[in-house]
């Protein structure tokens, strides 16, 4: 498949450890963003899972970033661990309220559930979530192996919801599927670099696997979350050229 349809990015990008490692030296953070969009057309927005944003904020996002830059936003933890998908209504509103600049843009691209380690599978409740999903591109990431049933793939892919493929070595279990037209894919932890690094064996091998996922060209949005040290960047950048190789 076209690497123009495969987007790379990292889970976030204000990582105080990237200083001189990916920001120059003496870039203040509020340049960061825009530095970081210098490398990358995405970035998955993970302090949207820990507190909801200041709309004015969310706005500069959109302006230091070019016009075809995506951003996948994390839903809110309240929703995901605290209510455990229960009582959406008023708890997804606000959600949305806090980051309506970007909902309103053209910039959003999907928004990511992630599930508690510890919550098994619930497909009566997760029925419910989905069918009072507000519109736009959803993917669910699920961290118990239970969860990997035929009714939960087949709900998915009814309500055009993608799998999130979560890549841990915890979780040897996650299938690599797709269940709707696009996939979303995240890479916590490499196995065979140091200290969580993907090493160049894995990156290949990632590759392939990302080609495979995708035979007709289905757009994915893909993105390291092993931010320490600045792995995530190198390993995204090497990514992006292998896949253009």
């Amino acid at each position: 498949m076209s690497a123009s349809r495969i987007r790379i990015g990292c889970s976030g990008w204000n990582y105080a450890s990237w200083r001189e490692r990916v920001y120059p030296n003496g870039l203040p953070p509020r340049g960061w963003l825009a530095h970081y969009a210098s490398l990358f057309d995405t970035v998955e927005v993970n302090a949207t899972f820990y507190r909801l944003q200041k709309p004015q904020h969310v706005a500069q996002w959109l302006e230091v970033t070019p016009p075809d830059f995506v951003f996948a936003v994390k839903a809110s933890q309240f929703l995901t661990h605290m209510k455990r998908l229960t009582d959406l209504d008023r708890g997804v509103q606000r959600y949305y309220d806090s980051i309506a600049p970007l909902a309103a843009s053209p910039k959003l691209g999907p928004v990511l559930w992630q599930l508690p380690e510890r919550f098994k599978v619930d497909v009566d409740r997760l029925a419910f979530a989905l069918d009072n999903l507000p519109p736009g591109r959803h993917c669910f990431e699920f961290r118990h192996e239970s969860w990997f049933i035929p009714e939960v793939l087949d709900l998915l892919r009814w309500h055009g919801v993608a799998l999130a493929i979560g890549d841990h070595p915890a979780r040897p279990w996650q299938p690599w599927a797709l269940t709707t037209g696009w996939g979303f894919v995240r890479f916590h932890y490499g196995l065979r670099g140091r200290r969580g690094n993907y090493s160049e064996t894995e990156l290949r091998e990632i590759a392939a696997r990302l080609r495979a996922l995708a035979p007709g060209g289905e757009e994915l949005f893909v993105y390291f979350n092993n931010d320490w040290e600045a792995f995530a960047v190198r390993n995204a950048l090497r990514l992006k050229r292998l896949l253009r190789a």
